[in-house]
């Protein structure tokens, strides 16, 4: 069992330690370099005071908060601050209104939105009077594509500021920082050594409020010295990092950059990029049955005829998947991946299926021809229905000159096979099929 030590004194270090460490200054600021860094663009409009409405958008623990922050201490404006989780368009017209208040006084508001994109289109339109007319200052924060996530009226009128993930040397200097700083841990004697530091840094993946959080479980979970030094040990900060945080949201922008990463890789041929990214997916708590699916649907979109044993493997993987679940069919899925990589590739079936979607949306719907209708009633064989049928098996070559297309498509081709794999025999067949008709 490991001792904790308490934090709780008279110097307000009860609060985490992300807290306790929140830059207040540009200065204090780690990362975000190409917005906040001497000369560039954000940081000018920051410190002359001159800002506008706009969205930060970037993964979580990358400072957006922190930032509309430092912009509040800094600008003449007053500084509202709400979050989209827990006010309504009864909350928004209210502050929109006392704004609006505010402005005919000459006085500016910033309004900083934690997580923006979960503002409904109802809530987002109550925001666009008072921003067109600058009653406020709208600060958005979000973790999803705006051009995804905002009405195009809103997002129009506001300029977007990406904010990147952290690189290990912006969390490193983070964490030297909370071990030295008296706002951190600087007034406790900590040994603690840079390699366990860069550990952490590698393992918050970019956030940082996941590497504080961590070097503070570290810390307080660390050994107690007779000299009230604190030791952490590799054990000790094993236990703190039993799982790596990974940024992935099962509805958001990152589902679909993940899912895609897989499709791309299997079509480029590229089996290790496509156990990666299988690997990404389910170790961020992608449900195994949608990657199953995804890899049916590869099958045949890149595969096809090419190689259709892909499709049993596919349809094979899923069920396995339905069979085990986690975490035993990752393996199953592993090999799905691999094979589907490298099986020869075309999309010819995929490309007969939309072009054919296509000629029925934008052409007349035409009538199923006599000869290949059923006719089972005396008055549909008087009606002529299925005269001219021939019965391809009663034939010596197996295949008959009757037209099956509609007369306006009559000489339409849709499928039009590759050489790859096994389709380059489908083609050379389809192919002595096509002249024998022909003839």
């Amino acid at each position: 069992m490991m001792e904790q030590i308490s934090m709780l004194d008279d110097r307000g270090k009860s609060a985490p330690l992300a807290s306790r460490l929140r830059p207040e200054t540009l200065d204090e600021y780690v990362g975000q370099k190409h917005l906040v860094g001497k000369g560039k663009i954000l940081r000018q409009l920051i410190e002359s005071d001159n800002i506008s409405s706009m969205i930060f958008w970037g993964p979580p623990g990358v400072g957006k908060t922190t930032l509309a922050r430092i912009i509040a201490k800094q600008t003449k404006a007053d500084f509202v601050e709400m979050s989209a989780v827990t006010s309504g368009v009864k909350e928004v017209k209210e502050i929109m209104n006392n704004a609006e208040q505010a402005r005919i006084m000459g006085i500016r508001t910033l309004l900083f939105t934690d997580e923006i994109h979960r503002f409904n289109k109802a809530q987002q339109d109550a925001f666009l009077p008072y921003v067109e007319k600058g009653s406020i200052i709208l600060v958005g924060a979000t973790t999803e594509n705006p051009s995804f996530e905002l009405n195009s009226a809103l997002l129009s009128r506001c300029k977007v500021f990406i904010l990147k993930a952290l690189e290990e040397s912006d969390l490193m200097e983070m964490l030297h920082r909370a071990i030295t700083d008296t706002k951190g841990f600087g007034d406790m004697n900590i040994a603690i050594t840079d390699e366990q530091l860069s550990i952490i840094a590698r393992f918050a993946n970019g956030d940082a409020r996941t590497a504080l959080n961590t070097l503070e479980m570290a810390v307080l979970n660390g050994k107690v010295n007779a000299d009230a030094s604190v030791t952490v040990d590799d054990e000790t900060l094993a236990q703190c990092m039993n799982r790596r945080s990974l940024l992935y949201d099962k509805s958001g922008e990152e589902h679909y950059n993940l899912i895609s990463a897989l499709h791309k890789s299997m079509r480029n041929s590229d089996p290790d990029a496509a156990v990666y990214w299988t690997q990404r997916m389910l170790y961020g708590g992608e449900d195994p049955l949608y990657i199953a699916r995804r890899l049916v649907r590869f099958a045949s979109e890149d595969i096809g005829m090419a190689d259709s044993g892909a499709l049993q493997v596919a349809v094979s993987v899923y069920q396995a998947c339905h069979f085990l679940g986690m975490p035993e069919c990752d393996v199953h899925l592993t090999h799905a991946a691999v094979y589907l990589s490298m099986a020869p590739k075309s999309n010819a079936v995929y490309k007969a299926c939309e072009e054919c979607k296509r000629d029925i949306k934008e052409m007349p719907a035409e009538p199923v021809p006599l000869q290949i209708r059923n006719a089972p009633t005396k008055l549909m064989k008087d009606l002529d229905y299925g005269k001219g049928y021939i019965y391809a098996h009663d034939t010596e070559e197996k295949l008959s000159k009757m037209k099956c297309l509609p007369d306006t498509l009559a000489d339409k081709s849709y499928y039009r096979p590759g050489e790859q794999g096994r389709e380059k025999a489908v083609k050379e067949r389809l192919e002595r099929i096509m002249e024998w008709k022909k003839s």
